[in-house]
């Protein structure tokens, strides 16, 4: 997982599938979901960058990036932003069906 911060967003996001765990030391949800986004970072390793930003220091990015709440993921395509998904029901299945989708056009 790639730390992100306002110096290196904008490079990170450019090129390829990139999924970005917006998260905070304040969110249980965040941090209930990890272990479950660093699996998907294995299973998808080559094919999608992971990266995280804590919103943290960050927040002006995130509201930029138009993430409201937590738990947040957004997936970037070739510097376009494709998908968020936020809630507290976000789990990992539905992380992993929107990158099949983007990858395969199936879940």
């Amino acid at each position: 997982m790639i730390e992100l911060n306002k110096d290196n967003f904008d490079d990170m996001v450019a090129q390829g599938i990139v999924l970005v765990d917006f998260w905070s030391e304040n969110c249980e949800l965040c941090k209930e979901l990890m272990p479950d986004i660093h699996q998907l970072a294995d299973a998808y390793r080559g094919q999608v960058t992971f990266c995280s930003l804590n919103i943290q220091g960050n927040r002006r990015l995130a509201m930029a990036q138009k993430v409201m709440g937590l738990p947040s993921i957004v997936i970037w395509q070739n510097g376009e932003r494709t998908i968020h998904l936020s809630g507290e029901d976000l789990d990992s299945e539905q992380i992993r069906q929107a990158l099949e989708t983007l990858l395969h056009g199936t879940a």
